[in-house]
């Protein structure tokens, strides 16, 4: 069971949870089989815990660590609303996560890189993701 936080309880619905991400994956390459398996996923973590009921919040909690592996877009998407974005320093602070969280340590390495071989659009394989700008304080 799922306790909402209005305080009502409703059984665990992987439809839901599914309909959910599908809002934040909008506009995303991301397949229905994606989606039914990061359901999956959710439902198997959630029936882990072996507790007999589990917030809105654990649901939501079960959701992000999936959804990130999927599309980061999507994940931030959903974590603005999940955990109540409410300003631009809010999404800074989650894309610097998220860069800290996927950063490649051979790419940190003194000459990592270096003899590439360039992909088709001359980039030398590597893609920099430019820091956000930061607005007049």
């Amino acid at each position: 069971m799922v306790v909402k936080r209005s305080g009502v309880t409703e059984p665990f619905s992987r439809t839901k949870v599914i309909n959910g991400v599908r809002k934040a994956c909008q506009g995303r390459p991301v397949t229905e089989d994606a989606l039914a398996q990061l359901g999956q996923r959710v439902e198997e973590a959630v029936r882990a815990t072996g507790s007999a009921e589990l917030t809105t919040h654990d649901v939501g909690l079960a959701i992000l660590g999936p959804l990130q592996e999927l599309d980061l877009v999507a994940y931030l998407r959903f974590a603005s609303v999940y955990r109540a974005f409410d300003s631009l320093d809010d999404f800074e602070a989650a894309i610097a996560e998220l860069r800290e969280a996927t950063r490649d340590p051979a790419l940190d390495q003194e000459g990592a890189g270096a003899g590439s071989q360039e992909d088709d659009r001359g980039s030398g394989g590597t893609v920099q993701v430019p820091e956000p700008a930061h607005a007049a304080d």
